[in-house]
Order: structure tokens, then C-alpha cells, then sequence
């Protein structure tokens, strides 16, 4: 198991790969977009204009020429200490005051530079951390850590992935060249020209369809090795139904309309039916080029209708990461919602077998019983119209009680509608005996 720490000049990357038999897994991936090596320089560009500042009472930043000479002395200086303890950043005639030309001279210690960019370096970790959680790892199961990217030559964060994996990271390869050496082997690959590596890639987000109350239903979870596929059966929301809308998204919100729309198509010709009769089968088949293909079969019928989806929707991984964070950030407000509309959804489907029990009991269910599912229906629904999650389920539960007493009566009926037809056949057919032996008897004579 192997974790490649990716920090470049603008993004972050991490991954979690499993090697066997010349086979690469990736296991989980996560990352920060706005997290690189410039953020670096600009940390420390911010900390030398600030300084000129106080030591010469000149605000630097509204001199284009001069905030240029500074950032490329800001990333020279970075880069030197990594492998110094100090720098100097000397720049003469750096502006003009009445008095005359100004220099900007200044001592940048490495001890400087890490207290200035700890946070910075710190925000590496918590990408690590779900990227294990997604992996379903702990830092002991992980056997090898590779630095990938410019800014890993800093001894801060070569001690802060250390210390967080608990192994010293692997310093076999070059960081600015790895990245070129793995993309022209995953060329060989794609060619042909190597055959003996193999790519398992993941899926960065989940994938889904949308279903009643606009609740993202997840068929592939993110972070699923592809190629892969998921089925599962849906049925319609509305009695005598003959089509479904599938509508297909890419995203971790609990609610469909806030994640990326995919495609959509509809399946017409479904049989009229009480509503959560028809069978239908919705299929997510990903290939190994991460192109998706979506299916849904009415199983009664046969009928099929499909959509083709490249490239997984094609999000980049800034659209990847935006999408992570929003997630996480309105995560407590979509389970709120998602909740909701879950249980508005298993409150409809007990109205509906109520009523479809009173219904069918008709004379046989007792007065006072289906005067209290009545009213246990009529309370369920206004809860329903004023959204509130705690009614609701408190009329739910409430109704429920009823609907399993109702349950129970035309259980019994059924039974003894069952039975009495027994008879009636077992009577009728004794009675044909007795006819046919009479005619046989006739027949003979």
C-alpha cells in the first residue's frame, strides 16, 4: 500500500494505490485545489512587503515592477532554504522616495519561513486523513510514502508527513521528474508499448440517479475501482404510471439538483399499475476509459432505454474539489432535507396502504378502527404540508400502529376467503366423483 503526497506549485494531491502483480489500484483520492507552492511565495512575499513597510514607511504593493522583483526573490528564497538555514534577499534600488532610491534588504531564516507557512502545511493533513477514511486504511497499514511535487524538497513537510504516517517518505525519486516518468508509462500503457503495469483507476465522485422528493439515490460510490457495475430495481411513485424519468448525477449532496446533472432520458410504456408494482431496473456500468452507461429495463415488459455519459461527465478537479467542499459544508442541511423528504416518501406509502385496506375490508373493518385511521390520516397529511420532520414522524408512527391492526384484519380475511374456497373446491369436487362413477356406470351397461 502506497500513498503518493502530490504538493505542487498550485494543487495538492494524495493518493492511496495497492500494487500487486504489476497491477495498480487506486483505493481513494482526495485533495485541495487551492493549495500549492504559491501559496508559499505569497505568504512570504506578503511577510517581506509588510516588513519593508515598517522598517521604511513605503507600501510596495501598488508597484507592479517592484512586487514582481519581490516574488521572484520570495520563490528563489524558498527554494533556498530548503537547503540552507537562512537566506538574504537583496534587491538595490528597489523604489524612490523624495530622499532617494531605496533598497530592500532583508534575513530570512528557514525557522521564519515554517512559522510563517505552518498553517499552510498543516492543511496538508486533513486531504490525508479522508483519504485513508475513503480507503478504509489506518497510517499503520500504509507500507511506502512517495513525495511528488517541488514543494516536498521542504524539510517541513517532509517532517509533518513523518509524523503523521509514522514512516520517513521514500526519497528514491525525483519529485519534479515523477510525474513525467508516470505519465509516459500510463502512455505505454494506453499504446501498447508496456504491458506488464496495470491502472485500476477510482471513480472521484458518486454517482446516481434522482428518485421521489429529489433525494440523490447513490448506485456507484465514489472512490469505486472501475470498470464496474451497479444495479438496483426503482419502481413508479404514482398509480398507473406508464413513464419514469431517470435523471443521472455525479456528486456528494443529498439532494439530486444540488450535484452535477449527467444526462437524463425517459422509459415509456409501463404497464398501468398500483403505484410500487412495476419493476424497474436501473444499471450504472462505468468502462475502463471512465466512460459512463446508463440503463433503465422495465422488468414486465422488457423495454429498455439507455444513455451514454463520456468521460464521466468530464468535471476537471477544481469542479472535483468545489464539489467536495460544498458537501461537507451544507452536509448537516442535506441530511436534514433528505431526511425529510425520506419520511414525507414512507408517510405517502402508508397512507396509501391504509386506505387501500379500508378500502378493500370495507363492511368487515370495525366502525370506531376506521374512524381512528381516518382521522390518523387526515393528521399525517398536515403534518406533511407544513414540513416539520418531528410531526410528521410522530403521525407516522401513530398511523402506522392503526395500518398494522388493519394489516392483521385483512390478513384474516384473506386466510378465511382462502380456506372457504378450499372447501367449496373440495365439495365440488366430490360431488363431480359421484357424477363421473354414475356415468361411468352407464356407459358399461
Amino acid at each position: 500500500t502506497i500513498v503518493v503526497f502530490d504538493l505542487g506549485g498550485g494543487t495538492f494531491d494524495v493518493s492511496i494505490l495497492e500494487i500487486h502483480d504489476g497491477v495498480f489500484e487506486v483505493k481513494s483520492t482526495n485533495g485541495d485545489t487551492f493549495l500549492g507552492g504559491e501559496d508559499f511565495d505569497h505568504t512570504l512575499l506578503q511577510y517581506i512587503l509588510d516588513e519593508f513597510q515598517k522598517t521604511e514607511g513605503i507600501d510596495l504593493k501598488k508597484d507592479p515592477m517592484a512586487l514582481q522583483r519581490i516574488k521572484d526573490a520570495a520563490e528563489k528564497a524558498k527554494i533556498e532554504l530548503s537547503s540552507t538555514v537562512s537566506t538574504e534577499i537583496n534587491l538595490p534600488f528597489i523604489c524612490m522616495d523624495e530622499s532617494g532610491p531605496k533598497n530592500l534588504t532583508m534575513e530570512i531564516s528557514r525557522s521564519k519561513f515554517e512559522a510563517l507557512t505552518n498553517d499552510l502545511v498543516n492543511r496538508t493533513l486533513e486531504p490525508c486523513r479522508k483519504c485513508l477514511k475513503d480507503a478504509k486504511l489506518n497510517t499503520s497499514d500504509v507500507h511506502e510514502v512517495v513525495l511528488v511535487g517541488g514543494m516536498t524538497r521542504m524539510p517541513k513537510v517532509q517532517k509533518v508527513v513523518q509524523e503523521f504516517f509514522g514512516k520517513e517518505p521514500c526519497k528514491g525519486v525525483n519529485p519534479d521528474e515523477v510525474v513525467a516518468m508516470g505519465a509516459a508509462i500510463q502512455g505505454g500503457v494506453l499504446t501498447g508499448a508496456v504491458d506488464e503495469v496495470v491502472l485500476i483507476d477510482v471513480t472521484p465522485l458518486s454517482l446516481g440517479i434522482e428518485t421521489l422528493g429529489g433525494v440523490f439515490t447513490r448506485l456507484i460510490p465514489r472512490n469505486t475501482a472501475i470498470p464496474t457495475k451497479r444495479t438496483q430495481v426503482f419502481s413508479t411513485a404514482q398509480d398507473n404510471q406508464t413513464q419514469v424519468g431517470i435523471k443521472c448525477f455525479q456528486g456528494e449532496r443529498e439532494i439530486a439538483a444540488k450535484n452535477k446533472l449527467l444526462g437524463q432520458f425517459e422509459l415509456t410504456g409501463i404497464p398501468p399499475a398500483p403505484r410500487g408494482t412495476p419493476q424497474i431496473e436501473v444499471s450504472f456500468d462505468i468502462d475502463a476509459n471512465g466512460i459512463v452507461h446508463v440503463g433503465a429495463r422495465d422488468k414486465a415488459t422488457g423495454k429498455e432505454q439507455t444513455v451514454t455519459i463520456q468521460s464521466s461527465g468530464g468535471l476537471s478537479s477544481e469542479e472535483i474539489d468545489r464539489m467536495m467542499k460544498e458537501a461537507e459544508e451544507y452536509a448537516d442541511e442535506d441530511k436534514k432535507r433528505a431526511a425529510l423528504v425520506t419520511t414525507k416518501n414512507e408517510s405517502e406509502t402508508t397512507i396509501n396502504l391504509t386506505e387501500t385496506h379500508i378500502k378493500e375490508l370495507g363492511d368487515k373493518l370495525a366502525a370506531d378502527l376506521k374512524e381512528q385511521a381516518e382521522s390518523n390520516i387526515q393528521s399525517l397529511r398536515e403534518a406533511i404540508q407544513k414540513d416539520e420532520l418531528e410531526a410528521i414522524q410522530k403521525a407516522h408512527d401513530e398511523l402506522k400502529t392503526v395500518q398494522a391492526k388493519l394489516s392483521e384484519q385483512a390478513y384474516r380475511e384473506q386466510m378465511n376467503k382462502s380456506q372457504g374456497n378450499q372447501q367449496e373446491g373440495e365439495q365440488s369436487g366430490n360431488n363431480n366423483n359421484e357424477d363421473n362413477s354414475s356415468d361411468a356406470e352407464f356407459k358399461e351397461k
